[in-house]
């Protein structure tokens, strides 16, 4: 049986699971935490997110914590999510008194079941 995918782009060169993304730190899995928090699909933020709104920079430590900056950008995407629908939403929070703006993209994962990731606008 021949593939329609196949026959329209010809053979996969090379590909790029979510899996393997997270593997190699590109991606950071928050499923675990995003369950607690009432998001039924796994979630997974870009490095560069998780190191703006996650990471706690050396000047916080003490005042704030990882956990709750992740709870913040969850709880965030939530509301978003309730109030918007469709496949990528848009949402902003505030990180150390500073507006961050977000993009977070549903779509079929490495099993094709919905996975969520939460990413800066300009990244794909």
């Amino acid at each position: 049986m021949t593939n329609p995918a196949t026959e329209l782009f010809g053979e996969v060169i090379s590909s790029y699971s979510r899996a393997q993304a997270i593997e190699d730190g590109v991606l950071v899995d928050v499923t675990e935490t995003a369950r607690e928090a009432g998001i039924k699909y796994p979630v997974a933020l870009t490095r560069a997110v998780f190191e703006r709104c996650v990471a706690l920079p050396k000047r916080y430590r003490g005042l704030e914590d990882e956990r709750g900056r992740l709870w913040d950008v969850l709880s965030m995407f939530r509301f978003a999510a309730r109030v918007n629908g469709g496949d990528t939403l848009r949402y902003s929070l505030m990180v150390s008194r500073r507006k961050v703006l977000l993009k977070a993209v549903i779509g079929p994962g490495d099993t094709l079941d919905p996975v969520i990731t939460i990413m800066l606008p300009d990244e794909d």
